[in-house]
């Protein structure tokens, strides 16, 4: 028997974006709403504007943890999203996903 990682799995989402210019947690919310299906356990995102780093994470699905209001306060043309499928670790917000220590 092989290891568990020579092959293929289930994995949680990432999704990354950059655009100068614009801010990009819109884009992100977007491509994690396509990934859903990776993991459905908790939604983050991390923006970057060149001076400081912002996160939102929390339980549940990408559309019932972010609205308007959450992503208008993401600004950053830099950023990246995580959808969570807990393969070592317990359902936490602990252990939601991006980690940010500020």
């Amino acid at each position: 028997m092989g290891s568990p990682f020579d092959r293929p799995g289930e994995a949680c989402g990432v999704f990354g974006a950059f655009a100068p210019g614009s801010h990009v947690a819109g884009l992100i919310y977007f491509g994690l709403f396509a990934l859903q299906h990776r993991g459905q356990e908790s939604a983050g995102i991390a923006v970057g504007n060149g001076e400081q780093l912002t996160a939102y994470k929390n339980m549940g699905l990408v559309a019932t943890v972010f609205d308007e209001s959450k992503l208008a306060g993401l600004q950053g043309s830099v950023g990246i999203g995580h959808t969570r499928y807990s393969t070592t670790g317990s359902s936490t917000w602990d252990n939601a996903q991006p980690s940010f220590r500020g």
